[in-house]
C-alpha cells in the first residue's frame, strides 16, 4: 500500500506555492514599485530610497544621519551612503556638529528642496500606479493594512512615527 501511495505521488511534500507567500508578494510589488517610479522619475535620477531622505529632511529641516536612517527604516551604513550621494550632488548638505564632531547634521540645500518639488508629482503617480489595478476604497484598506503590519512590528525596524 505504501508503494502505491508514494507512485502516485500522494505522499510527496507540496511546497507553499510562491503566488500565496505574503514575504514573496511584497518582494514582487517593491520590485513592481522600484520600476514604476524609475520609469516615472527616472529623469530626477533618484531612487526611492533617495526620495525617501528628501522628504524626511523636507519635514525635519535640519536631521543627523541616525534620526534620517530611523525616519527612513534604514540601517546608518546604507543611509549614509545614500546621504553622500546627494551630497555629491549638491541636494543634501551633510556639516559636522558642533555639539558631537563624530554627527553629521543634514539639511537639503536649495537644489535639493528645488528638485522634490519637481518629482513630488511623478512620484505620487508612481505610488498610485503602484496600486492601480485596486479600487479606491481597495487602496485605503491596503495602505491601513500595511501600516497595521507595520506598527505591529515596532522590534522590526526603528522608523518613528514621523510622517503620521
Amino acid at each position: 500500500m505504501r508503494q502505491a501511495k508514494k507512485r502516485r505521488g500522494e505522499g510527496k511534500h507540496r511546497p507553499w506555492p510562491l503566488s500565496r507567500r505574503p514575504g514573496f508578494l511584497i518582494r514582487r510589488l517593491h520590485q513592481i514599485h522600484v520600476a514604476l517610479f524609475q520609469e516615472a522619475c527616472g529623469e530626477f535620477e533618484v531612487t526611492p530610497l533617495q526620495y525617501s531622505l528628501l522628504s524626511a529632511l523636507a519635514v525635519r529641516e535640519t536631521a543627523d544621519q541616525t534620526t534620517l536612517a530611523a525616519d527612513i527604516a534604514l540601517d546608518r551604513t546604507t543611509t549614509t551612503g545614500a546621504l553622500k550621494r546627494l551630497a555629491a550632488r549638491n541636494l543634501v548638505e551633510r556639516a559636522v556638529n558642533k555639539d558631537d564632531r563624530r554627527a553629521r547634521l543634514c539639511r537639503l540645500t536649495p537644489a535639493g528642496a528645488a528638485l522634490l518639488v519637481k518629482i513630488e508629482g511623478p512620484a505620487r503617480r508612481a505610488h498610485r500606479a503602484t496600486l492601480g489595478d485596486l479600487s479606491e476604497r481597495e487602496q485605503t484598506l491596503f495602505i491601513e493594512m500595511m501600516q497595521r503590519i507595520v506598527a505591529g512590528n515596532p522590534a522590526r525596524d526603528s522608523a518613528t512615527a514621523l510622517f503620521d
